[in-house]
């Protein structure tokens, strides 16, 4: 007996953020699952094209440079995979910044929390907005007209002290994520969230390199280790796959036990 396949076979994905860390497994898994994949970097040209490369060239592959910080740069970049490959079946909502310095919300610059939100909120208005263009005019391949993957954080749902810009925008990921269900999951659009904890990417790797605040890291997860990028990017790949098809306006915890909520 052959065992169950997680199958995009037909299926075209943007990923956003995907020259690294998540965004990069997740490019790496969407193609082993069988789906054409364009993804955007920022200034990380050398690993896009490597990233690219190794899933099988331009052909099935292909990175965009394109900053998202507006709402109009997230549609950009919908239309440019669009006329790259044809239609869009997945967006996944990756990019995002965490300004890792403390900021107590009494001395935090106006730029700071206008470039954090720009960045974690505009931007995915922008993408939302054409990827569900695109996905109500196109001919389906598959019993769903589309999947969205937004992703929070555990900071968005017990928030985060002296980072409120970043928990403010993951936790409005989650609210972004049940209205878009309720309102696009009768059109056959499924709209689903996954919120990770602490994981293994240069974001965080400041904070996991200090020894003292690494500690306490660990301290709060029951695993007793922080994930890798693939174990956030597997649950991504399966809410996009037919084995989801009766989820929609879901949380999807992926945090180590550190953060229990319904």
């Amino acid at each position: 007996m052959s065992g169950v396949r997680l199958s995009l076979d037909g299926r075209v994905a943007l990923i956003t953020g995907g020259s690294r860390g998540i965004g990069a497994e997740c490019v790496r898994l969407f193609r082993v699952a069988g789906a054409k994949v364009a993804f955007n970097y920022r200034t990380a040209q050398s690993r896009a094209e490597a990233l690219v490369a190794e899933c099988g060239g331009s052909e099935n592959c292909i990175a965009f440079e394109q900053d998202l910080s507006l709402a109009e740069d997230g549609r950009a970049l919908v239309e440019r995979a669009v006329a790259r490959f044809g239609r869009l079946d997945c967006l996944v909502v990756n990019h995002g910044i965490w300004p890792p310095e403390d900021a107590p919300i009494a001395s935090m610059p106006d730029a700071q929390w206008r470039q954090t939100l720009g960045v974690n909120l505009d931007s995915v208005f922008g993408l939302v907005q054409a990827a569900v263009g695109q996905m109500e005019k196109q001919p389906k391949t598959s019993p769903a007209a589309g999947h969205i993957v937004l992703v929070s954080s555990t900071a968005g749902q017990r928030g985060e002290a002296f980072h409120t810009d970043y928990a403010v925008t993951k936790g409005a990921l989650i609210s972004l994520t049940k209205s878009l269900s309720s309102e696009l999951a009768s059109e056959g659009i499924y709209v689903n969230c996954v919120a990770p904890g602490w994981v293994a990417t240069e974001m965080s790797a400041p904070a996991m390199n200090d020894p003292v605040l690494s500690r306490k890291i660990l301290g709060t997860i029951p695993l007793g280790r922080i994930a890798t990028p693939r174990e956030i990017a597997g649950p991504i790949l399966f809410l996009c796959t037919s084995l989801a098809g009766f989820m929609s306006g879901e949380i999807v915890n992926v945090n180590g036990g550190a953060v229990l909520v319904g």
